[in-house]
């Protein structure tokens, strides 16, 4: 098991990371959810032992990392945030170069290069040099030099920004093969609530350096147990009537765009009545009123007053 125990990381007064504490099992995928600048790529740069904590410790198997990171990096893949690639060498150039530096043996490498350019789906563009790679094809890439090794643990920061819908739903097919052919754990970092919400059996939010929820899907969704989602629209935007539900002492967490509104309110109220009421008295067409399943986005909405991608 690989586990963080209370760490901390801090620059000059900015507390980056704010005693983290989660772990992650051999063969499991877990997400670290949270928007930029929540301190998802700091947490993961210091399990990867690439950066040194302030306070805390990273073990893997009762021993410490920060102190011995070999036993660790030997296991560990990490897929950068940033693209790492040479551009004016080609992605298998680019292969033989990170796999020696990983020193796998000359006769085993060029079989791993085979198998992860197929893995990545660039099997057949390996001559091409990487500067002429689409957004995507790089991002695929990356993945690969962190492959090569054929790694238990793999760390993946961000792996799908900026990049074509196509390359993306590739990638995190990808990453569910890899878990369920090779049962490679994985850390995956992410601000796209659908992808953490796709692949993770187990998912920590993370906001200003703090996990600040933790738990399967269900569990972190029953945070909103006690209330339930409505999303009601218009015929018009009204500020009026905006003014009004903002303002509403049985309405929380509202969220308004254009002429959709949505909120939560404590289950077993039915306010239905009420909103009728509201919309005739500002001469407002009520077109629809749905309840709707909590999602991540709610949650983190509730416990932070703010959207997940604000």
């Amino acid at each position: 098991m690989l586990e963080v125990v209370n760490l901390s990381k801090v620059y000059k007064k900015n507390k980056a990371v704010d005693q983290v504490n989660f772990y992650i099992e051999p063969g499991e995928i877990v997400g670290l959810l949270g928007p930029n600048g929540a301190g998802k790529s700091t947490t993961i740069a210091m399990i990867s032992t690439l950066i040194t904590p302030s306070a805390g410790d990273v073990l893997f198997q009762n021993q410490n990392v920060i102190k011995d990171p070999k036993v660790l990096r030997k296991i560990l893949g990490v897929v950068p945030q940033e693209i790492a690639l040479y551009g004016d060498l080609t992605a298998r150039e680019n292969l033989e170069f990170f796999g020696s530096m990983h020193k796998i043996p000359k006769s085993r490498l060029k079989e791993r290069i085979d198998v992860v350019l197929k893995q990545i789906g660039l099997e057949n563009e390996h001559k091409k040099l990487v500067k002429h790679y689409s957004g995507g094809m790089k991002r695929r890439l990356n993945i690969g030099v962190a492959l090569l090794h054929e790694p238990q643990y793999l760390i993946m920061d961000e792996p799908t920004v900026g990049i074509d819908p196509q390359s993306r739903n590739h990638i995190l097919e990808t990453v569910k093969l890899l878990n369920k052919e090779l049962k490679t754990a994985i850390i995956y970092t992410s601000h796209y609530m659908e992808e953490v919400e796709y692949l993770c059996n187990r998912i920590y939010i993370m906001d200003q350096g703090r996990v600040i929820a933790s738990g399967t899907k269900e569990e972190i969704k029953s945070i909103l147990s006690s209330e339930k989602m409505i999303l009601v629209k218009f015929n018009q935007y009204s500020n009026g009537l905006v003014h009004e539900l903002m303002n509403h002492p049985l309405l929380s967490n509202i969220s308004v765009k254009e002429s959709e509104v949505s909120f939560t309110i404590a289950k077993g109220t039915n306010f239905l009545p009420m909103l009728m009421s509201i919309c005739e008295q500002h001469q407002i067409v009520l077109n629809s009123f749905q309840v709707k399943e909590p999602t991540l986005e709610d949650v983190f909405l509730h416990l932070t007053g703010r959207a997940l991608r604000n």
